[in-house]
């Protein structure tokens, strides 16, 4: 098997940087709840979200293939002096299934590898 270098996608041939991810569960349902965090979207960057084909959803990708995500909610925050800077995108996504959320932590650990950042559960 050939290794991929993990990534992250919203359109098509355009790499999103991972800035921080917050791993939750749900008490009352079990349901995981992940919230991966963007200091910027590429695709909005010289407008290649008009020249790229939409993906319809967030695209993981590693050696093991792609999983395909359609996030419940995306949050765009801004800041700055007119308050026209975007500061942070926030996508958040459920995982009910266990073994879907097995998967997500394997791309996850090699994400955070392949990037120079920590992945960890506590």
């Amino acid at each position: 098997m050939t290794s991929t270098t993990p990534s992250i996608q919203f359109f098509a041939d355009v790499n999103e940087e991972l800035s921080n991810v917050s791993l939750r569960r749900e008490k009352r349902t079990g349901k995981h709840i992940v919230v991966m965090m963007f200091d910027k979207i590429n695709a909005l960057e010289k407008f290649a979200s008009f020249t790229k084909q939409s993906l319809n959803s967030m695209v993981l990708t590693d050696e093991e293939g792609e999983i395909r995500v359609t996030p419940s909610s995306i949050q765009f925050m801004f800041g700055g002096d007119d308050g026209d800077e975007l500061r942070r995108v926030e996508c958040k996504f459920e995982i009910e299934q266990d073994d879907h959320w097995q998967r997500f932590t394997r791309f996850m650990q090699r994400y955070a590898e392949a990037n120079g950042m920590e992945y960890g559960e506590r």
